[in-house]
């Protein structure tokens, strides 16, 4: 199996600081992965790290089967990996519709359309020409989720998508990351929420301190257990 996403003893930061130090994660087809940590631990470095926007200075990283020597910012949406990043990025003065075609810059070939998005999201279809930086913040996770699968990604990365969203929405998000994995759609969600990383994923790696401390299965693992595993 070709690992969409993989990392071998990376180390990585930005200029003299460094944030991960020997990193290995491989992401496979159809695999749920999650990943865990209290907030600046290097979380969210993994991802910038692929993206170009941290530096890698030691190790290897592939997307897709493909070795990524000077990762760039649009390498990632090309080889189908998108990201959700963490506090959304609605670009300011676009509209729900202009924000959506943005995702579909790296005109990689697949099933997704705005039109699709809005059958996903119907609340976007009717807010298609507003601002998308006038939505509530649930509605916003929407347009950043489907700006993402404007990619048509094989892997979709999520930053921390329940933050700052009421349980209703987290509900709704979850249920679209669900149905989004059983039509194929590999996973990889950083988060703090442990209820949906119970519902959503199937495996786990715990960060600390630019390190991976424990990596497990999530299945009969208890929440107090899962807490307890983050809690470092």
């Amino acid at each position: 199996m070709t690992n969409l996403l993989a990392f071998e003893n990376v180390f990585a930061g930005y200029g003299q600081a460094e944030v991960l130090h020997g990193i290995d994660l491989a992401i496979g087809s159809g695999e749920r992965v999650a990943l865990l940590g209290r907030n600046g631990v290097g979380k969210t470095t993994v991802v910038n790290t692929f993206l170009g926007i941290a530096d890698l200075t030691r190790g290897s990283i592939s997307l897709a089967g493909h070795a990524v020597r000077s990762p760039q910012h649009f390498t990632a949406a090309r080889l189908g990996v998108a990201v959700v990043p963490q506090g959304r990025c609605i670009i300011p003065n676009l509209s729900v519709r202009e924000n959506l075609l943005l995702g579909a810059a790296s005109s990689r070939k697949g099933p997704w359309s705005v039109q699709r998005v809005f059958d996903l999201f119907p609340i976007l279809q009717e807010r298609a020409d507003t601002p998308g930086t006038a939505l509530s913040g649930g509605q916003q996770q929407m347009l950043a989720i489907g700006r993402a699968l404007m990619a048509n990604p094989s892997l979709l990365v999520l930053d921390e998508p329940s933050e700052g969203l009421a349980p209703v929405i987290v509900d709704e998000v979850a249920q679209v990351m669900l149905r989004l994995a059983d039509e194929g759609t590999s996973l990889l969600l950083i988060e703090q929420n442990y209820g949906l990383v119970r519902r959503v994923a199937e495996r786990y790696h715990v960060l600390s301190k630019g390190v991976f401390v424990d990596e497990g299965a999530l299945a009969g693992l208890s929440m107090e257990s899962l807490i307890r595993h983050v809690a470092v």
